[in-house]
């Protein structure tokens, strides 16, 4: 049974410290990611709220916190390309989480087409230069989506996409609109999530291992934040790659999670917006089966 392991790399500090820690990490697990990187400037001070509620001064580091504010915002990938191509060459994947994740976060819920098409195309052909090939893998930060985003998720070529919440793999359908770029959700919550609920490490740990211990016939995908699990909670990822192991799962990409799909008999799903408990936010989860009789 697979596991699929989605990465948020949010800032510049994240990209150079937390990403190799993560990929030696996966290594002595004998376990895969996904690396969604933010790909422009690192503007983290100007949306704190969309940070997670973790220690965040010991998780992002005092840079992180005024970048974009006090402090200039930092090309993260030109400044870190390098860190993101490690984790190609350790035999990770690497995709996109945005240009410019703050600015994603603001204006995606109210963007239009042409705003949505641009950062999105902005994003690829950023990739594009760092990697030298196309991105086939798109995880939107937080989960934030319009249906501009899913529209040309497909059209931009994605294999897939990472940027919902549900319970297993399925087809997006976005008011009416079949988009043929299948959905890996999230299925799991996440640490920090578990952490804000007034839980231990230890605690959250347990309870993500006991959501874990009876998966359907396509597994589960799991989220995790490279500042947060890369750093002070690098010890409870540890603790959850041995778990999972220990519960029979091989923690893989997700292109390697898709390749266990059977992805042209995927059930069709529509697209709804829900609050999300941490942030209030909407998050694009999966609904109910489009056409159901």
């Amino acid at each position: 049974m697979n596991l699929g392991l989605r990465i948020e790399v949010a800032t510049l500090r994240g990209t150079r410290k937390a990403v190799p820690r993560l990929a030696a990490a996966l290594k002595d697990a004998h376990a895969g990611g996904t690396f969604l990187f933010s790909l422009g400037p690192d503007h983290t001070g100007r949306a704190l709220d969309s940070l997670p509620r973790v220690k965040r001064l010991r998780c992002y580091g005092p840079a992180a916190l005024v970048s974009g504010t006090l402090l200039p915002g930092a090309d993260i990938g030109a400044r870190a390309a390098a860190a993101m191509r490690s984790v190609e060459a350790e035999g990770h994947e690497a995709g996109i989480l945005a240009y410019d994740r703050v600015d994603w976060l603001k204006r995606i819920g109210t963007a239009g087409e042409a705003w949505t098409a641009a950062a999105m195309q902005r994003a690829r052909e950023r990739y594009q230069e760092i990697f030298g090939t196309a991105a086939l893998t798109h995880g939107a930060p937080g989960w934030r989506m319009n249906r501009y985003a899913f529209r040309y998720a497909q059209r931009l070529g994605f294999r897939h996409g990472s940027d919902t919440r549900g319970t297993g793999p399925f087809i997006p359908v976005v008011r009416g609109e079949l988009v043929a770029c299948p959905q890996l959700p999230t299925t799991l919550p996440t640490l920090d999530e578990l952490l804000a609920e007034g839980n231990t490490p230890d605690e959250a740990v347990r309870r993500l291992l006991e959501a874990s211990r009876d998966p359907g016939p396509t597994g589960h995908v799991y989220a995790l934040r490279a500042e947060v699990e890369g750093t002070v909670f690098a010890p409870a990822l540890s603790a959850l790659l041995a778990g999972w192991h220990a519960l029979g799962y091989r923690v893989v990409s997700l292109r390697e999670y898709a390749a266990g799909l059977d992805l042209a008999h995927l059930p069709r799903r529509n697209v709804a917006l829900q609050s999300n408990q941490g942030t209030g936010a909407p998050v694009a989860t999966e609904g109910e089966e489009f056409l159901a009789i």
